[in-house]
């Protein structure tokens, strides 16, 4: 068996589809995706190609060596991207070459339900409430939420309070037996992470994730120090070297996402390496269907998972949501919560290649939003 194409799909609301096969006809899908830059990899996916044409596919961690360390430059969200959707597709090959699913490849299941989390707005607390109780009626036990839009560098009494309103009311709307994660989003600075991390806690917030940018790893030991709140990072850092000195500085939970950080391939060796500082994986993925299946599988055989991010109603998906590529969409079926384990070969899904051509004909051009505070200066988004 032999790769004999690789093929890449502009798709909406914002993401890209892979699809390599075999000369035998056999097809694995993958999802490697920069949000806002999805050209671009899809550029760098189509020069990795060039080695992967007439190898065998199932060399897999041969392959990603070469494509992650092959050239003499590495790293950065764009290669790994890249090597991270080709490595999907190659794992649901071998997947459906063996007719078992990804997770016995990776030495068998260690649960049989995986824990989603719902993702709603937090801009206004009156609409948050509303938001959350749809949520929970829907089955979920856990929902993530930002805490704020644009922040200055020193919050405001009224805009730290602000905050706390918010995270009151999600709290509120929960119950004491649900969770709410809170996203920092890398727009707070270390002093004003500080503040709003002494403040919620009351609230008992599941973690508090990207307090700080994640450039400013080396400022992580001081905020976890200074507060209980769980701390989680890792959807901007791309492999195990990157998570290593979050993980020093004692986070809780580790957050790669499995269409940047390289990978299923990659992503399993972070998870063993978060559960040697006793951290735990909550894979990043607020994407398309595959990068969803990938981090399902990844999550069915991961001793230290905690809880799956999934991107259904989110407000990024304006013209096609997680199912819309799909054949069946009864494997993202969430029953009170959870996502069920089932036998289905390589990551799970059928996805709708007629759907995911036409698509790919119109694309899409997405960018995120630049902001700029009151003064004129740039903010962080």
């Amino acid at each position: 068996m032999k790769i004999a194409r690789v093929e890449t799909f502009l798709v909406p609301p914002r993401w890209l589809f892979c699809r390599i096969e075999t000369d035998d006809g056999v097809v694995g899908w993958g999802e490697p995706v920069v949000e806002g830059r999805a050209e671009v990899v899809r550029s760098a996916v189509e020069v990795l190609a060039e080695y992967l044409i007439g190898q065998d596919p199932l060399r897999i961690q041969d392959h990603w060596q070469v494509l992650s360390k092959g050239g003499f430059y590495r790293g950065g969200p764009v290669l790994s991207s890249a090597v991270a959707g080709l490595d999907q597709a190659l794992w649901d090959i071998a997947g459906r070459a063996l007719g078992v699913p990804v997770h016995t490849l990776l030495g068998g299941p260690v649960r049989d339900t995986v824990r989603v989390y719902a993702w709603v707005g937090g801009d206004e607390p009156e609409r948050l409430t509303d938001e959350v109780t749809a949520q929970v009626e829907a089955g979920f036990t856990a929902v993530k939420m930002n805490a704020a839009g644009r922040t200055p560098p020193i919050g405001s009494p009224a805009e730290t309070a602000a905050v706390v309103e918010r995270v009151a009311a999600a709290r509120a709307a929960l119950g004491p037996h649900r969770d709410v994660a809170v996203d920092f989003h890398g727009r707070f600075s270390a002093a004003n992470a500080r503040r709003v991390l002494h403040e919620i806690a009351p609230l008992h917030p599941l973690f508090v994730e990207e307090p700080v940018l994640p450039e400013q790893a080396h400022l992580l030991p001081g905020l976890v120090a200074a507060s209980s709140v769980p701390v989680a990072t890792g959807e901007r850092l791309y492999g195990r070297a990157d998570f290593l000195p979050a993980l020093t500085a004692g986070v809780a939970v580790a957050q790669p996402d499995l269409s940047h950080a390289g990978g299923i391939s990659e992503v399993t060796r972070i998870a063993s390496l978060a559960e040697t500082f006793g951290a735990h994986l909550a894979p990043h993925c607020p994407l398309g269907p595959i990068a969803l299946a990938a981090s399902l599988q990844v999550a069915f055989a991961t001793p230290n998972f905690l809880i799956q991010e999934q991107s259904r109603g989110i407000h990024y998906n304006k013209d096609a949501d997680l199912l819309s590529y799909l054949v069946d969409t009864e494997p993202f079926r969430f029953v009170d919560g959870q996502a069920h384990r089932t036998a289905l070969p390589g990551l799970g899904i059928a996805v709708d290649e007629d759907a995911v051509r036409a698509a790919d004909r119109s694309g899409h051009a997405w960018r995120n939003p630049v902001w700029r505070h009151a003064d004129g200066s740039f903010a962080e988004w």
